[in-house]
């Protein structure tokens, strides 16, 4: 807050400038934009899956919160400067991560290059800058955090069961395992954008946003995006669940109720917020009018403690 206050009366546009560019280079590489985006796929198919589930909901989140909070209130006066480059890395962290998920026949890898991809849709939103834009990336950032989670705690259940998640070597998931089928269909199509769970409203959102100021290239992009998106969540659904598997599977373990409940819960959320999403978004607004107009948050930070 106080940073902005001063840059808000500066005259040295170079200074800011510079300063925003060798920010978004470091946010860019927290939050996975292209194309500083290299180390997440290669990395998330590692770990623990709930160590992979946690970091999938939330830590690229944290670079997109930076980008939001500085972009809107430290570089506000020269927001439209740097506009153009915040388009132009939006789009292309979309086509860059949808096409290397679609390239993928690993459920761990196909869902850490989509999370690259669905970087770029919220970022889309804060680069076009309005209130409704906005609105739709916080929408979307929290549409995100339980979708991708949930998938990435699916992929778990799956690799307890049948030992991997390699697609090629997977079937019979829907047959064997109905309520696991129905779980991972929730997250899996609200990832690809199906009217009426969350992501159909999130990506719809931003859509309008940009289709409302002119950007329609970059909706052409997006909307092409979701299609794919689209092609790579059926392509697990058909290998994993539909297609009868090549090999005889393992004779699976119990799966404890520590892996189905909280999958459980994170698709009624996904649910809950496909269907009544409009409590959701006028929060959403309401962070966007305070984004665009943070007048009262830096008197807030700044002057709080004068009160008693």
């Amino acid at each position: 807050a106080d940073i902005a206050q001063h840059l808000s009366h500066s005259p040295d546009a170079l200074l800011i400038n510079s300063s925003a560019m060798l920010l978004i280079a470091a946010f860019g590489i927290k939050s996975a934009l292209f194309p500083f985006f290299f180390w997440l796929p290669a990395s998330y198919h590692t770990p623990r899956i709930v160590i992979s589930a946690l970091f999938a909901g939330l830590l690229t989140k944290v670079g997109i919160y930076a980008f939001i909070r500085c972009g809107t209130l430290v570089f506000s006066s020269q927001f439209d400067v740097i506009q153009g480059v915040l388009l132009f890395l939006a789009g292309a962290t979309m086509v860059t991560g949808v096409l290397g998920a679609a390239a993928q026949y690993d459920i761990r890898k196909i869902l850490s290059f989509h999370i690259v991809s669905q970087i770029g849709y919220i970022m889309m939103g804060f680069a076009i800058g309005t209130k409704a834009a906005l609105a739709g990336a916080v929408f979307y950032t929290l549409h995100h955090i339980v979708v991708k989670s949930n998938l990435f705690l699916i992929c778990g259940i799956i690799e307890q069961r049948c030992g991997h998640a390699r697609l090629k070597e997977l079937g019979g998931l829907y047959c064997s395992t109905p309520w696991l089928a129905l779980l991972f269909f929730i997250p899996a199509f609200s990832l690809g954008g199906m009217p009426p769970l969350s992501g159909f409203w999130a990506k719809f959102a931003i859509i309008q946003a940009a289709l409302l100021e002119g950007h329609y290239a970059l909706v052409a992009t997006g909307l092409l995006v979701g299609v794919l998106t689209l092609y790579s969540m059926t392509k697990i659904w058909a290998e994993a669940f539909w297609k009868k598997p090549p090999n005889p599977l393992p004779i699976p373990e119990k799966t404890p109720s520590s892996l189905w409940l909280p999958c459980s819960v994170l698709a009624g959320i996904t649910l809950i917020i496909g269907l009544w999403s409009g409590p959701l978004f006028d929060l959403s607004l309401q962070a966007a009018e305070q984004l665009v107009h943070p007048e009262a948050y830096i008197e807030f930070v700044l002057h709080s403690g004068d009160t008693p």
